[in-house]
């Protein structure tokens, strides 16, 4: 699975018009699944994603978590994460998993970060959306649950 987490100040997602999801301080979260994925990615990625400490303490300095400030997550699929460029100009997909796949382990991440009593919103899954998103900081990170190192 891959993740990019964004801080943001807001972020919403619209879909057909109408907003399925939007947070104010907190993180937007776009999520791919890959191929050979299990809820243990899932899981894992959930748990490192929602204890991240990347908010400012009173210091100035990246010291508090979600949880610290009480900011919520907005969790949009997006299997274009999965995408391969290295060859010609049109990205290969082959390494994203399939809808029947990644929409499970989409659900069990959005309930893994609900679990750890984040406020959680999203997009709709397999659906063109629009994503707003002030971006606080900037402050962009990427987690890949491949560069993870050996499970435990």
């Amino acid at each position: 699975m891959r993740a990019v987490v964004q801080r943001v100040s807001r972020a919403k997602v619209t879909v057909a018009g109408e907003v399925t999801g939007e947070v104010g301080t907190g993180l937007l979260v776009l999520l791919g699944v890959a191929e050979g994925d299990t809820e243990h990615e899932a899981v894992w990625l959930a748990e490192k994603v929602g204890g991240l400490r990347i908010f400012e303490d009173p210091d100035g300095k990246m010291n508090l978590s979600l949880a610290d400030v009480q900011g919520g997550m907005l969790i949009v699929s997006q299997f274009t994460l999965l995408g391969d460029c290295r060859k010609g100009r049109r990205p290969s997909f082959a390494k994203a998993a399939r809808p029947e796949l990644a929409e499970p382990l989409y659900q069990r991440f959005v309930a893994a970060v609900a679990a750890l009593g984040i406020v959680t919103a999203t997009g709709r899954f397999q659906q063109h959306m629009d994503v707003e998103l002030v971006n606080d900081g900037p402050v962009t990170l990427f987690v890949d649950t491949a560069e993870r190192g050996p499970s435990p």
